[in-house]
């Protein structure tokens, strides 16, 4: 693999013409064997890169390690950050810090009751198939998931274009 870290924006249509506000997160890009890492809402049917906001005095590397240790039970070693995605959507700017990562062991998965109630757990599904199902975030049919669609679409053309 080619890693080199690529910046790409996107300008949601809502925007404000100026963002007074700014969360930044980390999400773990784990492939195996052509299967791809996700957390998967089962109560909406919603699947996301797993991760999730920084905390106070954390590295990227290190919300990432945590977040897809929360979501999915699997310890990461982040291999390479290879995308900072800068979304706008109403006041916000979202800063998403992608890496690659392997996967080193088995850990405990740490849900928020938020989490819990959509039923997150983690699945893996064939890099192609996940690519395909984000490819359709222009028909979502809502807003959050349009964006949300749009940003894992974005990051994983970004991860295939390294390859």
């Amino acid at each position: 693999m080619n890693f080199y870290m690529e910046e790409i924006e996107i300008f949601g249509a809502n925007r404000f013409d100026a963002f007074t506000r700014t969360r930044e997160a980390s999400r773990a890009v784990i492939v195996q064997d052509g299967l791809i890492l996700l957390s998967h809402e089962t109560v909406s049917g919603w699947y996301l890169v797993p991760g999730g906001g920084l905390e106070g005095g954390e590295t990227p590397e290190d919300c990432c390690k945590r977040e897809a240790e929360e979501e999915t039970g699997v310890l990461v070693r982040p291999l390479e950050h290879f995308l900072t995605l800068y979304e706008y959507y109403e006041e916000y700017r979202y800063i998403s810090y992608y890496f690659v990562c392997e996967s080193i062991g088995q850990g405990h998965m740490h849900l928020t009751e938020a989490e819990m109630r959509r039923g997150l757990e983690p699945q893996w599904l064939p890099l192609r198939e996940a690519v395909d199902l984000f490819s359709r975030h222009q028909s979502s049919e809502s807003e959050e998931k349009r964006g949300s669609y749009l940003r894992e679409y974005t990051a994983l053309q970004a991860y295939l274009r390294m390859m």
